[in-house]
């Protein structure tokens, strides 16, 4: 069973039907004892880094989280959702995340070209960086689907793929059974549904 922790924040219902496209058996739960119940653990998100993080640790979610994680449990996050995995934001002020990952979020403006709009919205091209099973269907330079204004940084250890938009941003990054995607591979079409697949059967 793979569990999408649902915390108020996110589209979950696009993720879950692309779950169950790939034969995946999902649900969505804010519930900590179906969360440990779950074999594998998807976090979602969208919005800003702050208000997310906050609505984790009001729900007591972000302790379950980083449990389970600690104990092997896969655990994916999907763009806020993988930004949440790293030690901090700078997303309008600073603030803490889950701290699963080294690295820290910061904005684009004035790292990418003043020409390049923001937030990033489009499909780009990945390029790997580190082999990883979540790319086991997939070849360099297969195009996916982005949308935000703030990326991954410092975060080489666990980097396995990058986007170009003005510079190489991240795109993907894992660090044993935690992972994460910049991109929505549920908006990515059949690259998108090989990547979740892949995690799904990992």
């Amino acid at each position: 069973m793979i569990a999408i922790v649902d915390y108020g924040v996110g589209n979950l219902f696009s993720l879950l039907c692309s779950l169950k496209s790939v034969g995946a058996e999902a649900m969505v739960t804010g519930d900590a004892d179906q969360l440990r119940q779950a074999d594998k653990l998807i976090l979602p998100g969208v919005g800003a880094f702050g208000d997310a993080a906050e609505k984790l640790r009001n729900t007591g979610l972000d302790r379950v989280i980083c449990e389970e994680a600690a104990n092997g449990k896969d655990l994916m996050g999907i763009c806020l959702g993988m930004q949440l995995l790293f030690e901090k934001s700078y997303e309008y002020g600073e603030h803490k995340g889950l701290g699963l990952l080294k690295g820290e979020i910061v904005g684009m403006e004035g790292d990418i070209p003043a020409g390049l709009k923001i937030p990033h919205i489009g499909w780009n091209a990945l390029h790997f960086v580190k082999p990883s099973p979540l790319f086991d269907g997939i070849r360099e330079n297969d195009c996916v689907y982005f949308v935000h204004s703030f990326y991954a940084t410092d975060c080489d250890e666990s980097l396995i793929a990058t986007a170009e938009y003005g510079k190489e941003l991240t795109a993907a990054v894992q660090k044993g059974n935690v992972c994460g995607c910049q991109f929505h591979p549920e908006k990515s079409g059949k690259v998108g549904l090989s990547i979740l697949r892949a995690f799904c059967e990992g």
